[in-house]
């Protein structure tokens, strides 16, 4: 195993790992048509409040760079005139962000490839930045005072966002920012899944992950965390899974049933997920309704036992799979690694050092494996297929979720920078 360092878990989202990329549209005469969009990989600078645009396969090399905080002076404003606003502000600030405002937790690009929305924890708020020009083109406060992940439909007309603090997720239409409907979830709704038919939306609950009582007796302390399946077009609760009756049917009571990162197998037959605290993955079986698997992957000696010290909860937080179904790509946030497994063995492959790996997703091609390394401020690209480091480009202050998308094909940044 590699020397690695530990280093404290920022905030994360949690965070999933299923990438979904919006799809072109059909375009109009005054439109650019759909053969002129280019795909490339969202990067969400966290704490610069930036996002850096890569090409989604090959070097990866950068393409252009974007401000989502066009309007940082006008929301500044209003957090300071507003005595509960300020309060939210400075305990996000102080709490999830380890001292620095969260910016940027979320984004997608629009299906003309003009326009990103983005979610901004500390402003509460959904945004469209327009790509060409750096400006916004709407703004959706959510309830509460917090928004998270999102998840873009099938079709890429709509996006899924948690409102954190009010135990809500929003639907948005991506090109207005209309909301076309919303639902109730369990307590601090996270990570947003669209089932790839575009019928259904899972939503991941994890509780209060910013408490200290992170002893497994104290587990209980830390709210009502389980997944919600609503119908993604009444928006009506379908299903409620409660990983805690899962966990303990499969022996392992004293685990957290906090469901973090998530993603399908193809079929969606299965889903492989993290759950707070623990190094390593489960398999649960969406039929029999069963926790089937476990992996448990290895611990870096140098990482503190003392799980105060893993902010978030979060020991490992990102995961993702390859399109053709064979190997998952894990994010070892904790223990300062990444490393590809086997999905019919679990066996894991080398373990490539990252510095507080934040997320998992995968490439435009599907070959590597691409995970943000929050603590150098870099992407990674990794070979599904060898297990192998292929190469890692600088980006922003604090990268978390990276994201497939596209942009018009001669795009490098909007015209104001």
């Amino acid at each position: 195993m590699p020397a690695l360092r530990p280093r404290h878990l920022c905030s994360v989202a949690a965070a999933l790992a299923l990438t979904v990329t919006a799809p072109a549209t059909a375009a109009t005469a005054d439109d650019t048509s759909p053969a002129a969009l280019r795909e490339v990989m969202f990067v969400g600078n966290n704490w610069d409040g930036t996002a850096d645009v890569i090409k989604s396969t090959g070097d990866f090399a950068k393409v252009g760079h974007l401000d989502v905080i066009p309007d940082k002076d006008q929301r500044m404003a209003e957090i300071n005139a507003d005595p509960i606003k300020w309060i939210y502000f400075m305990a996000i600030r102080n709490g999830v962000g380890e001292g620095h405002d969260q910016f940027v937790d979320d984004m997608y690009s629009t299906p003309d490839g003009r326009s990103v929305v983005v979610s901004r924890p500390s402003f509460a708020d959904v945004v469209s930045v327009d790509l060409a020009t750096g400006s916004v083109n709407w703004r959706f406060p959510v309830s509460g005072y917090r928004s998270d992940h999102m998840a873009v439909s099938p079709d890429g007309t709509r996006v899924a966002v948690s409102a954190s603090l009010s135990n809500t997720v929003h639907v948005l239409d991506i090109v207005t920012g209309k909301q076309l409907g919303s639902f109730k979830t369990g307590d601090k709704p996270h990570e947003n899944i669209f089932t790839k038919d575009g019928k259904y939306i899972w939503n991941m609950s994890i509780g209060d992950v910013n408490t200290a009582l992170d002893d497994p007796g104290w587990d209980w302390t830390k709210g009502d965390r389980h997944i919600t399946v609503v119908d993604a077009t009444t928006y009506k609760q379908v299903k409620v899974i409660d990983m805690r009756e899962r966990l303990d049917a499969f022996g392992l009571k004293d685990f957290s049933d906090a469901v973090r990162p998530a993603v399908f197998a193809p079929d969606e037959s299965k889903l492989y997920f993290q759950v707070s605290f623990f190094n390593g993955f489960f398999e649960y079986d969406v039929a029999s309704d069963k926790i089937t698997r476990m992996k448990t992957l290895p611990k870096n000696p140098a990482t503190s036992t003392d799980r105060t010290t893993w902010v978030n909860d979060s020991r490992h937080h990102g995961i993702s799979m390859n399109p053709s179904g064979t190997r998952l790509c894990v994010a070892g946030t904790m223990d300062d690694y990444a490393t590809v497994v086997d999905r019919a063995t679990l066996q894991e492959g080398p373990l490539v050092t990252a510095s507080k790996p934040y997320w998992a997703t995968v490439s435009g091609d599907g070959k590597d494996c691409i995970v943000s390394e929050s603590g150098a401020d870099q992407v990674t690209a990794i070979d599904f297929a060898t297990g192998e480091k292929v190469t890692s480009v600088p980006v922003g202050d604090h990268p978390q979720r990276v994201r497939l998308g596209h942009v018009q094909s001669d795009w490098t940044g909007p015209s104001t920078n």
